[in-house]
């Protein structure tokens, strides 16, 4: 499957605080601004379990 490209524009105290916590999590910033995105539509209810990617154990990027 073909990920969607969007440009995204984030304020840069942000953009560090999430480079930093992706760094922790051994992700890049768009794998784990993509975890974090899913994370919250999963648990919200706004992502049932058939739109959910498999899960590989390995994020791609």
């Amino acid at each position: 499957m073909a990920k969607k490209q969007f440009a995204l524009r984030l304020d840069p105290s942000l953009y560090d605080a999430i480079e930093k916590w992706a760094a922790d999590e051994f992700r890049s910033v768009n794998s784990h601004i993509e975890f974090l995105l899913r994370e919250a539509t999963r648990k919200s209810g706004r992502l049932n379990k058939a739109q959910e990617p498999p899960k590989t154990g390995i994020d791609s990027d």
